[in-house]
């Protein structure tokens, strides 16, 4: 949760309390810890590192050096004013850019030189107890309104041929092998421009890690997962930037990086929906950094955190008088929390056993989308059917009062995540959705028994009651207040 350098902590640490955080987000920038050219300051790394420790939380650090969203503004004031040496990216005439150049040699020099004193400094204060889990490197890379650089370095190097690396993950548009025009027509730019960025950070990236071995990580803002097959750049996303459909140019020319991740700010169910799916890959972890902090985007932490994500980031969960809206809320008071508190309070107890069974491949999750239609979620041996705007008693089809949506689904809001933590049983997380679970196709079964409880600190179910009769007749109603719940199901001999 990004919070604003300067914040006083009473405010960082009510609004991380508040929202049940167990890691929180914070930026480091370049200008903060290099003020001057080789004199370092890494005090407020130390608060940082210190306050969290107090909390009980984790951190994520992340580097804002050449780049935070595209732009140079969080370098130092020494590399702003001497453009000789630290260059912008040049357009087709010549003209400079706002966003500096990926084959800027004393950027990429100086850049490395404060990641790797700053990665030196966390090892130093935190390689035993390991407060600090993993580094973001530069943020939202990419260039707005220009497609490439277009100066002398980057010019000759567009003409040469496609690095073979790159051939091997990147799959040529035209030839085999030659100049990235040859390889890779109308999207020769925009691929060149996201090699010559990964490159980059992958440098810096590399150097930081032979310092102190931690898991590092991109994001980005992303482009329009629905557009099918994608479209060359058309000034309509930032050129350069990890998005999905360069993730392979990443992966091959910045190795030392684990993670390309999503930045969600745009709320259409479908566009969510295909980035998570995008996102997800064998060699590529699901990790959503950041998530707009508006209301109707908490349902889509179930999602998520069903998907197997290793977290998710609603962004500016502090008490700052800020607000990024409209991509965010409009509030900075705990209103804001309130919507993402109620989901992680139901995870934060399980959250141990949640990962396991995620990395077992165990979990799915779904939010419900902006058509209001069903969806299902497949199980080894059972399906989950789930629905919305449903009562908790009766079915829609009887038609009357049971066909009136509930007054409190106005707006998509319903989420669901479940863990199938045996054969036929399953742990339910989620609030304002239908759950009906049926065998697979072919098979026959039933329900058994649905307990609503919790898990204690030493990770044991605690039932608090058992649901039955009309609680079930129509399926597992989730109310408006998210619950949990353990069914066990059974299959007749």
């Amino acid at each position: 949760m990004p919070a604003v350098d300067g914040l006083p902590a009473d405010k960082r640490e009510a609004a991380a309390r508040d929202v049940q955080a167990n890691t929180v987000l914070m930026p480091v920038a370049w200008e903060q810890v290099e003020p001057e050219e080789g004199r370092f300051d890494f005090s407020f790394v130390d608060t940082l590192v210190r306050e969290a420790r107090q909390q009980g939380k984790r951190l994520v650090i992340l580097w804002f050096g050449t780049w935070k969203n595209t732009s140079a503004q969080s370098t130092p004031a020494w590399v702003k004013l001497a453009p000789k040496r630290f260059p912008a990216m040049l357009d087709a005439d010549g003209k400079p850019s706002y966003c500096l150049s990926p084959f800027g040699e004393e950027t990429l020099k100086a850049d490395k030189r404060a990641f790797v004193a700053l990665m030196g400094h966390l090892k130093k204060i935190d390689a035993q107890q390991r407060t600090v889990l993993m580094v973001q490197v530069e943020n939202e890379v990419g260039t707005y309104g220009l497609v490439r650089d277009y100066g002398p370095a980057a010019q000759a190097a567009f003409a040469q041929p496609v690095p073979p690396a790159v051939l091997a993950r990147q799959a040529p548009k035209l030839a085999a092998t030659g100049t990235w025009r040859d390889v890779y027509g109308d999207y020769a730019d925009e691929y060149f421009h996201a090699w010559a960025i990964a490159r980059y950070i992958g440098d810096i990236a590399a150097a930081g890690r032979a310092v102190y071995d931690l898991p590092l990580y991109v994001n980005n803002a992303l482009r329009n997962p629905l557009e099918q097959p994608p479209k060359p750049w058309n000034k309509n996303f930032a050129s350069g930037g990890p998005t999905w459909d360069v993730i392979d140019i990443y992966k091959a020319a910045a190795p030392a990086l684990d993670i390309v991740a999503p930045d969600l700010y745009n709320a259409e169910s479908a566009q969510v929906e295909a980035n998570l799916r995008l996102f997800t890959r064998p060699d590529n972890p699901l990790w959503v950094p950041e998530i707009s902090n508006k209301a109707i985007y908490a349902r889509y932490l179930y999602a998520i955190l069903g998907k197997g994500a290793l977290g998710v980031v609603p962004f500016g969960i502090d008490y700052f008088d800020y607000s990024n809206y409209p991509l965010g809320s409009t509030a900075s008071d705990r209103s804001m929390v309130e919507p993402f508190e109620r989901v992680y309070r139901m995870f934060r107890p399980v959250q141990r056993q949640w990962a396991q069974w995620a990395f077992d491949g165990r979990t799915r999750g779904a939010a419900e989308g902006d058509d209001r239609k069903p969806q299902t979620l497949a199980f080894p041996g059972w399906v989950a059917q789930l629905s919305w705007r449903e009562w908790r008693f009766g079915e829609s089809s009887w038609g009357g009062d049971f066909a009136k949506p509930p007054a409190h689904t106005e707006q998509p809001g319903g989420g669901v995540a479940i863990a199938q933590i045996a054969d036929d049983e399953f742990i339910v997380i989620g609030q304002t959705t239908r759950v009906r679970f049926e065998p697979a196709p072919g098979t026959n079964g039933l329900m058994l028994r649905a307990e609503q409880g919790r898990f204690d600190a030493q990770g044991r179910w605690v039932m608090e009651r058992v649901w039955n009769g009309d609680q079930v007749d129509y399926g597992l109603n989730l109310p408006v207040e998210p619950v949990m719940l353990k069914v066990r199901m059974g299959r007749p001999r």
